[in-house]
């Protein structure tokens, strides 16, 4: 449960301005969120030091740059349909509301239209298209045909039975671990997982935590709307289920503690990404939690270390072909194994249009990380967004159902936007970590063609050195990578006005880590740019306010200078031409 928290006295202005310039529109869309900061002074002296500090110019997107190289048949995702309004007959309210809509598409000088044809058109960072990345199935690649010849074998040995192996889910009392859990989980956590089941079984009945778990599912299922699992049991779908009152007690408390154990694994993990979710409604901050272990245990299920396998790699594509089916069952059938499957089976009824695709597409990108079977480097931009879609832009599609649309907007506009939030977060973590990843595990995410026009090499980053030709390159990836924050930015008045903060909350803490970087001297490869736990906290506020409708009109100080979108493709641009003609000059 969230704790009762309020903001601090100190940013009362912002409260105040809201208040008395939209007439309590702002209030009455967004609640004041739930915050923890204790030191109220120097949060206060942190965020007048961001406010007095210029930003660098790089910070939009949609930058076009010379003749694409290569391309990626794909589908063009429209972003933003026109949302002018008439003020004809509108309240001083509805007037405002309006004209912050205007502001946000306008705010680089195009009309709503003017960005919803260029979007339309498809223009990213080289010249190619937006790339709806559900259609695109990289069924080629090494690592997809090794996952579909396990899966094949899988499924062959189960007998034609089209039941799932229940021994690997160690449910039975006194069960090893679930999948996905190992020693790590349970090290960083602090206790074993899953374990509690034990606590709701009716041991007098003859009752194992299996039969429990499968129980608990079924009640769950007799919850879902029509249609919800295709495949839904014939003698459910068309049977009267009855529990009783007792039986329903149990299950709820059981899917209780299955998410407060979520909850749990969530906040050993990601700590950041947790706080976020503490200013989430409860429904919509368990069901994130649900989301986000789903995809700790595919993680650990990829990375997990098996010491005592004759093939490792073949050992994880068999249980990674079993964590597949198992999705695909859950999302058809209702169907689960173990009990943090509940969660996300919940999740599945409380959110009908939760997708399966972008979990599915997340296995794929895990897939693109093993040793040997995936991919050890990246030649063009599109492939390394590819990847970044598939560990990073997934999890933003899965989001989007639990977020849910404000009024005026619709799933296909936000897509876009939810899409691009992964992928600034995870070209972000790939810039922080250049050094890291070359020291530690030999890899270079950096396209190749980018570090070729340049002048990098990848013995220059094993070596560590930090030139004009590395800073120049960080600079343009950096631009690059704010440009998808501010396409991510643009989708946040879309979302539900309760679901803002926590994203708004991301992209700003995530986003400081390019400023780290920018005054480590764009030095990625010798130091790890890090933002402090206080400094986050600290920008709590601000974010909070960014969420007004009124901060479209009155502006943070901070943000007084945050360059038109024509401005940031303009410096990009600048960037490039500079290289070619240094090179040209040579």
């Amino acid at each position: 449960m969230p704790m009762n928290m309020r903001v601090p006295y100190s940013y009362g202005w912002m409260a105040a301005a809201a208040i008395t310039t939209s007439s309590g529109v702002a209030w009455s869309l967004v609640p004041t969120p739930a915050l923890i900061v204790t030191h109220n002074h120097q949060a206060h002296k942190s965020i007048m030091m961001c406010a007095r500090r210029k930003r660098d110019a790089v910070s939009l997107m949609m930058s076009v740059v010379p003749k694409k190289e290569e391309e990626i048949s794909s589908v063009s995702v429209p972003f933003f349909a026109s949302q002018k309004k008439k003020s004809k007959g509108t309240s001083s309210a509805q007037q405002l509301h309006a004209n912050t809509i205007n502001s946000i598409n306008g705010s680089s000088g195009r009309t709503s239209q003017e960005i919803s044809n260029e979007l339309s058109r498809g223009i990213t960072l080289d010249g190619g298209p937006v790339i709806d990345f559900a259609s695109v199935k990289d069924s080629t690649s090494r690592a997809e045909r090794a996952l579909a010849e396990a899966r094949k074998t899988y499924e062959a040995s189960l007998d034609g039975s089209n039941n799932l192996d229940t021994t690997s889910v160690s449910l039975s009392l006194g069960g090893g671990r679930l999948m996905g859990i190992n020693d790590e989980v349970v090290a960083e956590v602090g206790n074993e997982i899953g374990i509690f089941v034990d606590e709701y079984v009716d041991k007098a009945s003859g009752e194992d935590a299996y039969a429990l778990v499968q129980k608990c599912a079924r009640y769950l299922r007799s919850k879902a709307s029509p249609g919800t699992f295709p495949q839904f049991l014939k003698e459910e779908e068309t049977g009267n289920i009855e529990f009783t009152t007792e039986e329903i007690s149990r299950f709820d408390r059981l899917l209780a503690r299955a998410y407060e154990e979520s909850g749990i694994v969530t906040s050993a993990f990601a700590k950041t990404f947790y706080l976020g979710t503490q200013v989430l409604p409860e429904p919509a901050m368990k069901a994130i939690w649900a989301v986000y272990v789903w995809c700790r245990r595919t993680d650990e299920i990829v990375d997990a270390p098996r010491p005592s396998a004759q093939d490792p790699n073949a050992e994880m594509l068999t249980d990674l072909s079993q964590w597949e089916i198992r999705l695909e069952r859950l999302f058809d059938r209702g169907q689960v194994l173990d009990v943090l499957d509940l969660p996300l089976l919940d999740c599945k009824v409380k959110y009908p249009k939760l997708p399966i695709t972008p979990f599915s597409d997340m296995i794929r990108g895990m897939l693109m990380d093993i040793p040997g079977l995936g991919q050890e480097r990246y030649d063009t931009w599109d492939e390394l967004h590819l990847y970044c879609y598939r560990v990073a832009g997934t999890v933003g599609l899965m989001s989007m159902p639990v977020f849910g649309c404000a009024p005026g907007y619709t799933d296909e506009m936000a897509k876009e936007p939810a899409l691009s939030l992964g992928v600034a977060f995870q070209i972000t973590n790939i810039l922080r970590d250049v050094g890291e990843d070359a020291a530690k595990r030999g890899r270079v995410y950096l396209p190749q063609r980018d570090m070729e026009r340049f002048g990098v090499t990848e013995q220059q980053i094993f070596n560590q050195i930090v030139d004009d030709n590395y800073i120049n390159l960080m600079k343009f990836e950096i631009a690059r990578a704010r440009m998808y924050y501010a396409r991510a930015l643009r989708g946040v008045p879309m979302l539900r006005p309760e679901s803002r903060l926590p994203v708004q909350l991301s992209l700003d803490a995530y986003g400081k880590i390019l400023d780290k970087i920018e005054e480590n001297k764009y030095d990625s490869l010798t130091k790890r740019a890090y933002v402090g736990k206080w400094e986050k906290l600290a920008g709590i506020p601000a974010s909070w306010y960014r969420t007004l409708d009124i901060s479209k009109v009155i502006p943070l100080p901070e943000d007084w200078e945050k360059p038109s979108l024509d401005d940031c493709e303009k410096q990009l641009k600048d960037v490039l031409e500079k290289t070619w003609e240094a090179q040209s000059n040579k």
